[in-house]
């Protein structure tokens, strides 16, 4: 996959993600992309690890599903060690 697919299936899957994943959303649509797009690559790196092929192509809908569930896990990592506030409105802290 090029790089613009990366970016692509990272911000879908990190906003799939962030309607998955219980909780309050204390990032913004950036982070939202760049956690969607690390969570994919940890999700194919333990695919990878457990035997499966990790990420295919774009259209394939394993990698999507590996991608979702690797940005929800990192996701939920992320919310489980922040702080709690908003860090898009500074005037709410």
């Amino acid at each position: 996959m090029g790089i613009v697919a990366w970016v692509v299936l990272g911000l879908l899957s990190g906003i799939i993600a962030r309607a998955v994943v219980p909780g309050g959303d204390s990032i913004g649509m950036l982070a939202t992309a760049l956690v969607g797009v690390a969570g994919a690559l940890i999700g194919g790196f333990v695919a990878e690890l457990f035997g499966s092929e990790g990420l295919g192509t774009f259209f394939e809908l394993r990698t999507w599903i590996v991608a979702v569930v690797g940005a929800a896990g990192l996701l939920a990592l992320v919310r489980a060690f922040s702080d709690g506030h908003d860090h898009r409105n500074p005037l709410t802290h």
